[in-house]
C-alpha cells in the first residue's frame, strides 16, 4: 500500500486531514488512534502536507452505498457493456449559445459531486473519489454534412459507448450541430452516479441554469445542505440499528422457501453467462382502458401501479404455469426529504412475490398484490444487494438472483414537459430554458433482464415498453406478449371476478 492508498484508507475509515501552514492536522475517533498509524503520519508529514496542497482531491473519497457497489461489480464483469448507461437525447430546433450551455453544464456538475466523481479501487473494494472543478466532458460535433441516417447512427453509437468508471468522467455531453437552428443534445450518464429521479433533477436544473446564463441572471436553485455521502452514512447507521434487523427479518421471511427460476418459454437457449444484447417493443393502452384500469384499482383501494403489476404477474403465470412469481421493481429510495434534491444512485429494487395458487379471481389477487406492495414500501430501505449477499440464492449463473423479470411505472417529479422529454413521448416542442426541444428517440439495445415491462401514463393513456434479451427471444414473441398483456387488461376490466385461469388471453 503506497502513501496515497494509506491516506485514502484512513479517510474511508473516518479520518479527516487538513493543514494549517506547516502543521499537519487530523481528526478521528479515539478507537482509530494507534501508535503505528501515528508513527507513519509523523514519518511522512512533509509528503502529506505536499499532497494536501497540490492533490487535495485524493482526500475527497467516500465508501459506496450497497446499490453503487452492486452496479460497480456488474460494470467490472462487463466493462464493454452499455447496459447501465442513462441516456437523455433531444432535438433542439433553435439557436444554441454553446458558451452558455457549457457554463450551465459546468455549474450543474459543480453543484452535484456525483457527476464529477470516479470510482477507483482501494485494495479490493471500490470507492468514490470526488474531483474539484468540473472538467466537463463536453464536445460540439459538426454534423452539418450528415444526412438523417448518419446522424442517427452516430448519436446512437455515442450513447452506447461504455464508461471507464475508475478513470473517466461519469457524464458525457455531446452537441451535434446540424445547422444554426438544428442540434442534437446527448447526455450520457453511468447509473452508478445517478438514477431516474436524478435525470429529472438534471433536466430541470439545467434548463434553469441555461436560462439564467442567457439572461445574465443568478439562478435561485435551493442550496444543497446534504450530499450523497450523507446518505451512505445514514444507510450504514440504519443497517446497524434495530431498524436494520427488523428489515432483514422481514425480507428473510418474505423470501423463504424455494425460489425457482421463472421458466418463460424461450426461442433460443440461454447462454452460459449473462449477456446484455437487447431490443424493445412499444405499445399503448387506450385512454378508455386506462381509465377502466384506474377505476378497477379504486374498487380494491389499489393504485394504478399495483393494478398493472398484478396484470403483469398474471401474464407471467399464464405463460409459465408457475404459481410463485417474483418480479423486480425499483423504489425511488428517497424517503428522507433531505435527499430529494441530490443527484445520486438512491433507487433500491425490491422483490415482489405473487402467490397465484388456489385459483383466485383477479380482484382477489389484486388485494394480495396491494398488501405485498404496501409491505415492500414499508420495508424498502433494506438494500437488495445486501439481501442477495446474505441469502445467496442457488441460481443458475446465467440468471439474475431471485428474478429474471422487471416491472416499473414511471412517475417523475418535475414539470410535465421534462417528463415528456425523458420518456420520448412528445412530437411537440418543449420550452427548455428558452430553447425549443423535443425527443430524439434512440431504441433500447441492451437487455439487463430476460423481460422488462416499463410503463408511463402520458396524456390520459398508458405507454408501455417491453425490453428483452435478444439472445433469448425473437421480436415476434415479444410482440405477441405485448398483445396478450393488452388482451388481459381488457378482459380483466370486463370481469375482474373471473379466476386467473379463466381470463381470456
Amino acid at each position: 500500500m503506497n502513501l496515497v492508498e494509506f491516506l485514502q484508507d484512513l479517510v474511508i475509515k473516518g479520518w479527516e486531514f487538513w493543514n494549517e501552514g506547516e502543521k499537519l492536522c487530523y481528526e478521528t475517533s479515539s478507537e482509530q488512534l494507534n501508535p503505528s498509524i501515528l508513527a507513519q503520519l509523523k514519518q511522512y508529514k512533509v509528503e502529506i502536507l505536499q499532497l494536501l496542497r497540490n492533490r487535495s482531491d485524493i482526500f475527497n473519497v467516500h465508501p459506496l452505498s450497497y446499490g453503487q457497489k452492486s452496479l460497480w461489480f456488474l460494470w467490472q464483469l462487463a466493462p464493454d457493456s452499455s447496459a447501465y448507461n442513462l441516456v437523455l437525447s433531444s432535438r433542439i430546433d433553435d439557436d444554441v449559445n454553446v458558451t452558455n450551455l457549457r457554463l450551465a453544464l459546468g455549474k450543474l456538475v459543480e453543484r452535484h459531486p456525483s457527476l464529477r466523481s470516479t470510482f477507483p479501487k482501494l485494495g479490493e473494494e471500490p470507492i468514490q473519489q470526488i474531483h474539484s472543478g468540473n472538467n466537463l466532458d463536453f464536445q460540439q460535433v459538426d454534423a452539418s454534412t450528415w444526412n438523417e441516417t448518419e446522424l442517427y447512427s452516430v448519436v446512437n453509437q455515442e450513447s452506447k459507448r461504455p464508461f471507464d468508471l475508475e478513470r473517466e468522467s461519469v457524464i458525457r455531453v455531446r452537441l451535434f450541430t446540424c445547422s444554426e437552428k438544428e442540434h442534437i443534445l446527448l447526455l450520457t450518464i453511468h447509473h452508478v452516479a445517478a438514477d431516474g429521479w436524478s435525470l429529472d433533477i438534471i433536466l430541470y436544473e439545467l434548463s434553469k441554469l441555461y436560462q439564467a446564463e442567457q439572461n445574465g441572471d443568478i439562478v435561485a436553485l435551493p442550496a444543497l445542505k446534504h450530499s450523497y455521502f450523507d446518505y451512505v452514512c445514514w444507510q450504514k447507521k440504519m443497517l446497524e440499528s434495530s431498524e436494520g434487523e427488523k428489515l432483514w427479518n422481514y425480507w428473510q421471511n418474505q423470501l423463504k422457501g424455494e425460489l425457482r427460476v421463472l421458466n418463460l418459454s424461450r426461442d433460443l437457449p440461454r447462454p452460459p453467462l449473462p449477456t446484455y444484447n437487447g431490443s424493445s417493443y412499444n405499445f399503448q393502452l387506450s385512454s378508455e382502458l386506462t381509465q377502466q384500469l384506474k377505476q378497477l384499482g379504486i374498487l380494491s383501494k389499489a393504485t394504478l401501479y399495483m393494478t398493472l403489476l398484478a396484470v403483469f404477474q398474471v401474464l407471467l403465470y399464464r405463460y409459465t404455469g408457475q404459481e410463485d412469481i417474483l418480479v423486480r421493481s425499483p423504489i425511488a429510495g428517497r424517503l428522507q426529504s433531505q435527499f430529494r434534491g441530490i443527484v445520486g444512485y438512491f433507487v433500491n429494487p425490491v422483490v415482489l412475490r405473487g402467490n397465484l395458487s388456489n385459483k383466485p379471481s383477479f380482484q382477489e389477487f389484486l388485494v394480495q398484490i396491494r398488501q405485498t406492495v404496501l409491505e415492500a414500501l414499508t420495508h424498502q430501505n433494506y438494500p437488495l444487494a445486501l439481501l442477495v449477499k446474505k441469502l445467496r440464492p442457488d441460481n443458475d449463473p446465467s440468471c439474475s438472483p431471485f428474478f429474471q423479470v422487471f416491472f416499473a411505472l414511471q412517475q417523475l417529479q418535475q414539470s410535465p414537459e421534462v417528463l415528456l422529454l425523458l420518456e420520448n413521448e412528445t412530437e411537440k416542442n418543449v420550452n427548455f430554458g428558452g430553447l425549443k426541444l423535443k425527443p430524439f428517440k434512440i431504441p433500447q439495445r441492451e437487455g439487463a433482464f430476460d423481460v422488462a415491462l416499463e410503463m408511463i401514463e402520458v396524456n390520459s393513456s398508458i405507454m408501455g415498453t417491453f425490453n428483452y434479451k435478444t439472445d433469448l427471444f425473437k421480436s415476434s414473441t415479444i410482440e405477441q406478449m405485448a398483445a396478450h398483456f393488452q388482451n388481459l387488461c381488457s378482459a380483466i376490466v370486463a370481469d375482474p371476478q373471473l379466476s386467473l385461469d379463466e381470463i381470456p388471453i
